[in-house]
């Protein structure tokens, strides 16, 4: 029989599926759900040793004989502290042990409580992992602990072998054993470029029976040849779909940009469902497609093989299954070398295309939408765009780029601060044609650098200045006159004389036909000066054309506008974490 404590479930299921069953157990209450619950399960060996002192040292020399990790547990406070001597001369020696130290409720830490001591990343820099658990409230917290039991265990012998650390903590005794079957937690698969032509080839075959592949291709600034020519080659053989935006810097005639048709005020749930992958594939940095918010409520329904060259566990889709611990070019060559007479036959991204084709671009009115449209079609080919944060992001991706471009974001951090710095240092490192477009709180947050020596003739600077934050309208947060003053900071400042006192062009736009105008210079190559152009909407309009833009062509069923109603309504009333929740329950459903 087993614990009622999740926690402990998911470590118990774990350590079984790593093949770790050698557990030295030391006597104490808080460590008794594990104790009992593996204590008469045939598959762990359990030795007693009553001092933590001596059970590290025992389990020290255990493992050094087995050749394998074992596992110390304890209970909390000074318990744990008598596991640093024989801690630091397993890292020395490079020993894999598994120190599971019981803990007490985080928020009772510093209060009196009886036997409780700071454990969280107690053996600091003498442990390959520290990780401190949740207590599990939620699915989410499930999964998230699941992950960090994952991380944990899988750096006990990544690039070198050593002790890994795992904190527990719990707000109550638990002396409840009702379960008779473990959870089955999932384990994460670590395959590096050294493992066996057995272990690729048995992913590879599964690859190749898929019938329904997705490739999500994350933020890249630098993308080589044979990336993008391996990937071309995947998406010939393997029946699969490749989800992409400007930022991936990929050049594949097949992608599908999805920064619209993912996201979740244009999907409808019964599409979602509809085009779910059996597998996905991801590699590059941060992806801002919505895709990964819509995958995420799916949690658990497909593999989720990434690609990572550091061998680091991000379970963007919290499905993660797989980690191929190599460079995306190699990944998609080995993949490639097995397919001879393969052809992808194209249903499922048939499917994908002609559900994201259905997209209809409108005439827009006046507003930051159109303004951005007409300058990033008219973008040269080979030139460099730096775009913002959202909104910039977000708008450029409904339109139809030039080819060559290469596109920039600082979405690593999703922080409006230093994007004009970042686009300046760009700028300077090339002769090409280099654009930006961003909004006024940013601009106004970073300008200083417009004063840099730096600056070349090759600068295109945009601003939308819709007089504050849109982003808020946008996601619904505003909520009153008063958000105006202190969220989306509503404002009438205005660039001019700032951009002349560093020796800009500077130019204005108030209406299509000012802009027009405008224009004739603003994409001019062969500016004697760096030009700059300012171009004046107001945000809350803004905001309503980008939600009549996803309105025009969105799949729409009686279900689907009850649902989404009634999330604009939550939203607007019990706020977005609680709102997400509820959402994904409905869709599950």
């Amino acid at each position: 029989m087993y614990t009622d404590l999740k926690s402990y479930q998911l470590i118990i299921s774990l350590l079984k599926q790593y093949g770790i069953t050698h557990c030295v157990l030391s006597a104490g209450s808080r460590n008794v759900p594990f104790v009992h619950s593996i204590e008469e399960d045939p598959e762990f060996h359990c030795y007693s040793v009553v001092d933590e002192r001596s059970a590290g040292y025992f389990a020290l020399g255990l493992a050094q004989e087995l050749n394998e990790p074992v596992v110390i547990s304890c209970t909390s406070s000074t318990a744990t502290c008598n596991y640093w001597p024989p801690v630091a001369e397993a890292f020395y020696q490079g020993v894999p042990i598994v120190v599971l130290t019981s803990d007490r409720d985080p928020a009772m830490l510093g209060q009196w409580e009886d036997q409780m001591i700071d454990q969280v990343g107690m053996y600091d820099r003498h442990v390959r992992k520290s990780v401190n658990l949740p207590i599990i409230n939620s699915r989410d917290d499930e999964i998230y602990c699941q992950r960090l039991i994952n991380e944990a265990l899988l750096e006990l012998n990544h690039h070198g072998t050593g002790p890994v650390h795992i904190n527990i903590p719990s707000k109550t005794y638990n002396n409840s054993f009702p379960l008779k079957e473990l959870p089955k937690a999932q384990k994460i698969n670590r395959i590096g470029m050294e493992d066996s032509k057995t272990v690729w080839e048995e992913k590879i075959e599964k690859l190749k029976s898929a019938k329904r592949i997705l490739v999500t291709c994350g933020q890249n600034s630098c993308v080589s040849k044979k990336l993008n020519d391996e990937l071309k080659k995947f998406f010939e053989r393997y029946n699969c779909t490749i989800s992409l935006d400007y930022m991936s810097n990929l050049d594949i005639e097949e992608g599908i940009n999805t920064t619209v048709c993912m996201d979740g005020r244009y999907i409808i749930p019964k599409k979602v469902k509809e085009l779910l992958p059996d597998i996905v594939i991801s590699f590059g940095g941060q992806i801002f497609s919505s895709i990964k918010e819509e995958l995420q409520l799916f949690e658990g329904k497909f593999e989720h093989w990434l690609i990572q060259e550091d061998g680091r566990v991000i379970d963007a889709y919290k499905s993660l299954t797989d980690i191929f611990e190599c460079k995306p070019e190699y990944f998609f060559d080995k993949c490639n070398e097995m397919t001879e007479g393969m052809v992808n036959d194209r249903i499922y991204f048939s499917e994908f295309k002609e559900y994201a084709d259905n997209i209809k671009i409108p005439e827009f009115p006046w507003s930051h939408v159109y303004a951005i449209k007409e300058v990033v079609e008219k973008i040269p080919s080979n030139s460099v765009l730096h775009l913002s944060i959202n909104d910039s992001i977000r708008i450029t991706n409904f339109f139809k780029l030039n080819s060559g471009i290469k596109v920039y974001a600082n979405i690593g951090t999703h922080g409006i601060d230093g994007c004009l710095s970042s686009f300046l240092g760009q700028a300077a490192a090339t002769d090409r044609p280099s654009y930006l477009v961003i909004g006024d709180l940013a601009f106004f947050y970073d300008m200083n650098a417009l004063r840099l020596k730096h600056i070349k003739n090759n600068v295109h600077i945009l601003l939308i200045n819709n007089e504050g934050g849109s982003e808020f309208y946008f996601n619904k947060i505003w909520r009153n006159e008063a958000s105006d003053l202190h969220t989306t900071a509503r404002h009438k400042t205005k660039a001019e004389l700032w951009v002349k006192s560093n020796d800009f062009i500077y130019l204005k736009a108030t209406d299509k036909d000012s802009l027009e105008e405008s224009l004739k210079i603003f994409m001019n190559e062969d500016n004697e000066k760096p030009v700059f152009l300012e171009v004046f909407t107001e945000m809350k309009h803004d905001s309503q054309v980008i939600y009549d833009f996803f309105d025009l062509s969105r799949p729409k069923d009686a279900q689907s506008e009850v649902l989404r109603k009634s999330k604009d309504f939550l939203k607007s009333t019990i706020g977005q974490e609680k709102a997400n929740k509820i959402k994904a329950i409905l869709k599950k459903n």
